[in-house]
């Protein structure tokens, strides 16, 4: 029987919450570009299009200011609800860095010691983890160079990731003032073993992206260095496995001459990036070339996981980050924001150890014989 009696409004709803007012394109900002979807022969599919949300501060690494964070959450709540986008793309801008994380700049001289200033920001970097995490569309981890501390939770909250091998991964809560319990906390357990995990978590250590595949938290690595015009694998890693003491050394970063003769090589290379870009594009063709009802419910299936933790921790987390605001929080920030004055980017940590054993007071006395002093 036909349907044609049936009253039906044919004109589409805007689900968008936010409008193109939060991005932009001048750094630092988060842009927000809807590109068409291109088949392996380069040719544009008409009618659909991949998202790409870009932090755009690559002065300062990429790193997120709290303006950028909401164009963070803007952008992947108005991809989610975008009848035409088939995948989303989020990376950062030039060649150096996906993200270092929130911007310490404004972290130091601004939210330091403003705990409850800090508690309404980490309100919103939730946000920007929850909108990564309930996007209905996958999200693809574009990892064009360092991509540590916030930035490595950001990158983890997404689905899939394909990486420059000159990208270097970690966490520097510990050693900067902070703990990574923005995600990381939450995501490594599933990603690597519970020591591996706890180790990257806590030791402040930077990984090759060579380490991360082989562990098994990136999808592809893909090298970006070009050599009188052919690519080269990054040579300040080692890219071989072989044993030395016992252990299968593959993906370390070399170390004393070795290290020294990679940096000039890599010096008298060129960065190119369109590797990364093809491999990026491969993985959004495989994807809209599926059911994108079927695909989204596999894709949930796998994000339920991680939801599960992160919703456990991240209120507790909020207040944590706030309050330490006005102790080690203060002192790592200060430190890594003062370094071009004082020529160190760290506290005395045995310093404050030792006046921490004799009870001192957490005050302006203790703040100014740990903090490093202008040169």
């Amino acid at each position: 029987m036909s349907l044609d009696w049936l009253t039906r409004d044919n004109e589409l709803k805007d689900h968008a919450m936010f409008g193109p007012g939060y991005w932009g394109e001048e750094a630092p900002c988060t842009k927000y570009e809807k590109l068409p979807l291109r088949d392996p022969q380069g040719n544009e599919v008409p009618g659909l299009y991949v998202g790409r949300i870009t932090l755009n501060n690559p002065a300062q690494y990429n790193s997120y200011t709290t303006a950028m964070v909401k164009g963070v959450i803007a952008a992947f709540q108005s991809a989610s609800v975008d009848r035409s986008v088939t995948a989303v793309v989020f990376t950062g801008a030039g060649d150096k860095a996906f993200c270092s994380g929130g911007n310490t700049k404004e972290y130091a001289e601004y939210y330091s010691r403003r705990p409850e200033e800090y508690g309404e920001y980490m309100d919103l970097f939730n946000s920007m983890v929850d909108a990564i995490l309930n996007c209905k569309k996958p999200v693809i981890c574009r990892v064009n160079g360092l991509r540590v501390a916030g930035g490595q939770e950001i990158g983890m909250a997404c689905d899939l990731a394909v990486a420059s091998d000159l990208a270097v991964f970690g966490q520097a809560g510990p050693k900067h003032g902070s703990a990574p319990v923005g995600g990381s906390s939450d995501f490594l357990p599933w990603f690597l073993t519970m020591e591996d995990a706890m180790w990257n978590c806590i030791s402040c250590e930077l990984w090759s992206a060579y380490k991360m595949k082989a562990k098994g938290m990136v999808s592809k690595v893909v090298p970006v260095l070009k050599k009188d015009g052919q690519f080269i694998r990054n040579p300040a890693v080692v890219t071989d496995r072989y044993l030395e003491d016992g252990e299968i050394v593959y993906g370390e970063f070399k170390t004393g001459e070795e290290a020294r003769q990679a940096k000039d090589l890599v010096k008298s290379c060129q960065v190119d990036l369109s590797g990364l870009d093809a491999e990026v594009d491969k993985m959004v063709w495989h994807l809209a070339n599926l059911f994108p009802g079927c695909l989204q419910m596999s894709i949930e299936g796998v994000r339920v996981k991680k939801k599960f933790f992160w919703d456990q921790a991240k209120a507790a987390n909020r207040h944590w980050l706030m309050t330490n605001m006005m102790g080690e929080a203060f002192l790592g920030f200060t430190a890594f924001n003062t370094r071009k004055q004082t020529g160190r980017d760290v506290i005395d940590f045995i310093k404050y150890r030792q006046l921490l054993a004799e009870g001192a007071l957490m005050d302006e006395k203790l703040f100014e014989q740990v903090l490093p002093a202008p040169k």
